[in-house]
């Protein structure tokens, strides 16, 4: 029997390329104000958010259409996945608008460890979306928090050691991993405000047009004034989260994954011809998890 991470989505040649295709439409999203002119009509995300969320919706859609082409994705995994998009949405409120303390970026990291980066975007942006109508938080950002999300708990499927790595190795991998992709998060969502900031400060605002070095400085000096210490807040919490209850959460999880045997093969052994003296060759069948 194969010991390997049961994972509900695992990537695949379709799920790369689409997976790839999302990312790449999303940091044109984010980044293309950066580059527009000056004198351009459109220079922030304000109008672009109705179109990106017209074509995340159908790429999400893509990315789970593509998991069950590449490795046959079933009702199990997509149950699996509207369940923890519940829970990390239902986590939400508890700390929402406090010093950014959000318990759901915990819930994250470890889920899409022990799922796998495929299921981790599609259970990322899902929980995002969900949280957003739970709390009324539909808004130009929440395709932005859709993408961003997709993406940092993509990163924790994509850590090394899925197979090798355990305990508290695992915990403090997870918690570091957990601390740089908080403010990795917290950063390129400020990319998407910030923008819209035109003209208020010359020191911090984000000036249309001007040098790309420019507006990075000036973007820096935004992230530092108004968000390292809600992100700092978020980091924290998620360490402290992940050292205390994370073992017994992936416990749970990866035993969860292995009772609902995703992705398992059944393979059959032929009894063949016997050899002249033997007995009749048996018929045995092997139902293993991957």
């Amino acid at each position: 029997m194969s010991t390997r991470p049961v994972r509900a989505v695992r990537l695949g040649p379709r799920s790369v390329t689409a997976l790839a295709l999302v990312s790449l439409i999303g940091l044109l999203a984010f980044c293309w104000p950066l580059f527009a002119d000056a004198g351009s009509a459109v220079t922030s995300h304000a109008g672009d958010a109705p179109w990106l969320f017209a074509a995340l919706l159908p790429l999400l859609v893509a990315v789970v259409v593509a998991t069950i082409a590449d490795c046959g994705m079933d009702a199990k995994a997509v149950a699996m996945l509207g369940v923890l998009a519940a829970v990390g949405a239902a986590l939400r409120p508890l700390g929402a608008g406090t010093a950014g303390l959000e318990p759901m970026f915990f819930l994250l990291v470890l889920s899409g460890r022990v799922l796998g980066p495929g299921f981790g975007f599609v259970l990322g942006a899902v929980t995002m979306f969900a949280s957003a109508l739970l709390t009324g938080g539909v808004g130009p950002w929440m395709p932005f928090q859709m993408l961003s999300m997709g993406w940092f708990t993509m990163g924790a499927g994509l850590l090394p050691g899925p197979t090798r790595l355990r305990g508290r190795g695992e915990l403090l991998m997870l918690s570091a991993y957990g601390f740089v992709a908080a403010f990795a998060y917290g950063t390129i969502m400020n990319l998407q405000g910030w923008v819209l900031l035109q003209g208020l400060s010359s020191g911090i605002s984000f000036q249309p047009g001007a040098p790309l070095d420019e507006n990075l400085v000036r973007f820096l000096a935004y992230v530092t004034a108004t968000s390292l210490g809600w992100d700092l807040g978020r980091a924290v919490l998620t360490v402290v989260l992940t050292l205390t209850v994370g073992r017994t959460l992936l416990k749970a999880l990866r035993r969860a994954t292995r009772r609902a045997n995703f992705e398992a093969q059944v393979t059959f052994e032929g009894p063949g011809r016997p050899s002249p003296g033997e007995p009749p060759h048996r018929t045995y069948v092997t139902y293993e998890p991957e």
